[in-house]
């Protein structure tokens, strides 16, 4: 079942990109999908939402190297080849780039994940974290043309101070 957020997000997809119900995609552990109208040799790329309220002290770092993790244990071949932090005081960030060999569907695929990382306080109780992670995941051919579209999307996140009562 598609999990919900811990604190309301809004955006703004890139022209062409289409939300798809998390569950009838297979991305139950996501909130949001939305995938690429022009697939790479049977492989759709995707943007995936999640997130989750961290009262513990952990780092994004610390965040993003369970992320890691979390896919070695899949058994994806997983290899980091960036990463950096971003954001500002107020939302702090942190972006990560992976090289991941693995099987998706029965196919051997070389894909590239784009993570990143945000670090937002609940609107209604700023001494709650939440940690909110927006991920694009597109074959390695096609990654350099969507990265694009993937940081314009990242621009437009933002707390719905709306959703508020």
């Amino acid at each position: 079942m598609a999990t919900t957020l811990p604190v309301p997000i809004e955006f703004e997809l890139p022209d062409g990109w289409r939300a798809a119900p998390p569950d009838e995609v297979g991305a139950p552990d996501t909130a949001f999908i939305a995938l690429h109208p022009q697939p790479d040799a049977g492989f759709t790329a995707n943007i995936t939402i999640d997130g989750e309220y961290r009262p513990d002290s952990a780092t994004l770092r610390e965040i993003a190297d369970s992320s890691v993790t979390r896919l070695r244990k899949s058994g994806a071949v997983v290899e980091l080849t960036d990463r950096r932090e971003m954001g500002s005081t107020e939302v702090p960030g942190l972006i990560q780039k992976l090289a991941i060999s693995a099987t998706v569907s029965g196919v051997p695929r070389d894909l590239v994940q784009a993570q990143v990382y945000l670090s937002l306080l609940d609107v209604t109780d700023p001494y709650k974290r939440a940690v909110i992670r927006l991920v694009l995941t597109s074959s390695a051919a096609q990654h350099h043309a969507l990265l694009g579209d993937f940081e314009d999307f990242v621009r437009t996140v933002r707390p719905d101070t709306r959703a508020v009562s």
